[in-house]
C-alpha cells in the first residue's frame, strides 16, 4: 500500500496491547489542554501509562529513540508554558500558537518548523439566507522537531483523532518520523478544502439558477435578495483566506530541501500542493462568479423597475384622455359645443373610449404593456 493511499484508508480504531482503545479526546472538565501524548518508535506507539506527560514523553523518545507526538486543544499561556520550555520552542511561535487567529504560514525557528493551517468545515443548511453560516474555520498549529511533533488546535472543528488512528495503522509511514505527521495533517486539511469546495459549488449553483430563472409568465426575473448573495460571498472570502496563503508554504515544503523533512516524504507534499492549487482555482472562480451573479441580479432588479415604470406611465397616458375630456366639460361655460345636444354625451363617451383603446393598443404593440 502506497503512502498516499494509506493516508486515505478507512478509519479503524487503534488498540493498545492491553486491548483498550486510545483515548484521544479531552475529558469534559479536564484542566489540562493535552488531548493525547505518546511516543512512537519505528512507527509503533510505545506502551505507556495513561498519565504520560509531555516531559516524560520527550525524555522517553530521546532515551529509546523515536519521537513524541503531543496534541493540545486551545491551551492557555500557563498550560503551554511548560511544554514550550521543555521542547525549546521559540517565544514568537508560542505566542502565535496560544492566541491563534493567524494566517496560514511556514516559519523556521532554529531546529523547529512552525506551520499554521486553517481548517474549514461546511455547515449544512436547508436554505441559504442572509444570515446563513456556510463555513466554520479553525486552526491547527504544528511544531515539527527532530524528535517531537506538537499540534495545537483551536476551534471546535478539525479534530485529529481519526488522522492519528490512520497513521498508527500504517507503521511504515509513521516510521518516517515527525515529517510524515506534518504531511498527513497538510493532506488532511487540504482534503477538507476539496469537500467544502464541492459543497459550496452546490450553493452557488442554486443561487445562479434562481437569479437567471425567468420571471412570472416568462418575463424578466426580479432577482433574489442581494443580502443572500453578499452572505455567500463573505463565506467564500473566509474560505479564500484559508486557502490562498497556504500556497507558498506548500511550495516550500515540496520544493526546498529541509533538514527536518524526510526526502521520501517531501515528494508527497507535491501532491498536496497540486490539490491545494486546484482548490484555489475553484475559490477564485467562486469569487468571480458571485461578482457576476450579483451584478446580474442588480441589473435584473433595475430592468424590472423600469418595466414597472413603463406600465405606470402607459396607464397614466390612457387615463389622461378621459381626465382631459372631463376637465373640459367641467368648466361650466354657458355656451359649449354639443352641451345641449341630445347625442352629445354618447358621442363624447364613444370618442373617449376609442382614444383610450387606440393608445392601449399602440403601447401594447410597442411592449410597454
Amino acid at each position: 500500500m502506497s503512502m498516499i493511499h494509506s493516508l486515505r484508508a478507512a478509519v479503524r480504531p487503534s488498540l493498545r496491547k492491553d486491548g483498550g482503545a486510545y483515548d484521544t479526546t479531552r475529558e469534559a472538565g479536564a484542566s489540562s489542554a493535552v488531548v493525547d501524548c505518546a511516543v512512537y518508535r519505528d512507527g509503533v506507539r510505545l506502551p505507556s501509562d495513561d498519565g504520560l506527560t509531555p516531559r516524560a514523553a520527550i525524555r522517553q523518545a530521546r532515551r529509546d529513540g523515536g519521537f513524541a507526538w503531543i496534541g493540545l486543544h486551545e491551551p492557555t499561556e500557563d498550560e503551554f508554558a511548560g511544554v514550550a520550555a521543555e521542547f525549546g520552542l521559540h517565544p514568537l511561535a508560542v505566542e502565535d500558537a496560544v492566541h491563534a487567529h493567524q494566517r496560514p504560514k511556514l516559519e523556521r525557528y532554529d531546529d523547529t518548523l512552525f506551520a499554521v493551517f486553517k481548517t474549514i468545515h461546511y455547515v449544512e443548511h436547508d436554505e441559504l439566507t442572509a444570515t446563513s453560516e456556510v463555513v466554520e474555520s479553525g486552526e491547527v498549529m504544528c511544531f515539527t522537531g527532530r524528535d517531537f511533533f506538537i499540534t495545537v488546535r483551536h476551534g471546535g472543528q478539525g479534530s485529529l483523532r481519526a488522522l492519528r488512528h490512520r497513521l498508527q495503522d500504517d507503521p511504515e509511514l509513521l516510521a518516517k518520523g515527525p515529517s510524515a505527521v506534518l504531511h498527513s495533517i497538510a493532506d488532511h486539511v487540504v482534503d477538507g478544502y476539496i469537500a467544502v469546495a464541492d459543497a459550496m459549488q452546490d450553493d452557488i449553483d442554486d443561487v445562479e439558477t434562481e437569479v437567471f430563472s425567468p420571471g412570472p409568465r416568462g418575463g424578466v426575473s426580479r432577482g433574489v435578495d442581494s443580502a443572500r448573495i453578499y452572505q455567500l460571498k463573505r463565506e467564500v472570502l473566509e474560505f479564500k483566506r484559508a486557502v490562498s496563503p497556504l500556497m507558498r508554504p506548500m511550495q516550500l515544503l515540496s520544493e526546498r530541501p529541509m533538514r527536518l523533512i524526510d526526502p521520501d516524504i517531501q515528494k508527497y507534499f507535491r501532491d498536496v500542493a497540486d490539490h491545494l492549487a486546484r482548490v484555489q482555482e475553484q475559490v477564485v472562480g467562486f469569487d468571480e462568479l458571485l461578482n457576476s451573479i450579483l451584478q446580474a441580479n442588480l441589473a435584473q432588479a433595475s430592468v424590472a423597475q423600469n418595466e414597472d415604470m413603463r406600465k405606470i406611465t402607459s396607464w397614466a397616458a390612457i387615463v389622461a384622455v378621459p381626465t382631459m375630456v372631463c376637465g373640459v366639460y367641467g368648466m361650466n361655460f354657458e355656451h359649449m359645443p354639443e352641451l345641449h345636444w341630445r347625442y352629445g354625451y354618447p358621442m363624447i363617451m364613444g370618442i373617449t373610449v376609442v382614444l383610450c383603446l387606440g393608445i392601449h393598443r399602440t403601447l401594447k404593440r410597442n411592449g410597454w404593456l
